[in-house]
């Protein structure tokens, strides 16, 4: 994982659940690719075929409410969401996206849609770029940060069974 990452703002709301992020209808796979093809399906159609690489999700309150399917991070991760920050996280969301390798912080960043941010995983700073205003969150554990670099714990744990 990098220490700094940059990427263009997607905004959205409190309470964005599950079925929002990946519609049920496609649970059919854990394919990663095949899963961003429909993320935010149904309430940005826009999304899958405009986010890049890089690209961060800024969302207010329960990010990830609703049902407990790892669908919904692979899905970010197949379209290269590089990090989703939300003022919280509905808890189980924060710990299948840990499990499967996708970066959450948790702060309130003052950003528009297509804003660009820089986020400090080091310092625990996120800049817009844009506004020039910052926002401090917590840095994550070092634990967190090698189980991401590994691409979640599935991964971490073969590459420490391997040694």
């Amino acid at each position: 994982m990098k220490d700094k990452v940059k990427g263009r703002v997607w905004k959205f709301g409190s309470n964005v659940d599950t079925d929002q992020i990946i519609p049920a209808e496609y649970l059919i796979t854990g394919d990663y690719k095949e899963l961003a093809k429909h993320a935010f399906e149904k309430v940005r159609p826009e999304f899958a075929k405009q986010v890049k690489p890089g690209d961060i999700i800024v969302a207010d309150d329960n990010f990830g409410c609703g049902s407990s399917r790892e669908h919904a991070p692979r899905a970010l991760i197949g379209c290269g969401v590089s990090c989703v920050i939300a003022k919280s996280f509905a808890r189980i969301f924060y710990r299948n996206s840990i499990n499967i390798g996708l970066m959450l912080v948790e702060a309130d960043v003052q950003a528009n849609e297509g804003d660009e941010l820089e986020i400090d995983y080091t310092r625990g700073v996120v800049t817009n770029l844009k506004s020039g205003k910052t926002c401090s969150f917590q840095k994550p554990p070092e634990f967190l940060i090698k189980l991401i670099e590994a691409g979640g714990l599935v991964e971490y744990t073969k590459r420490q069974l391997a040694k």
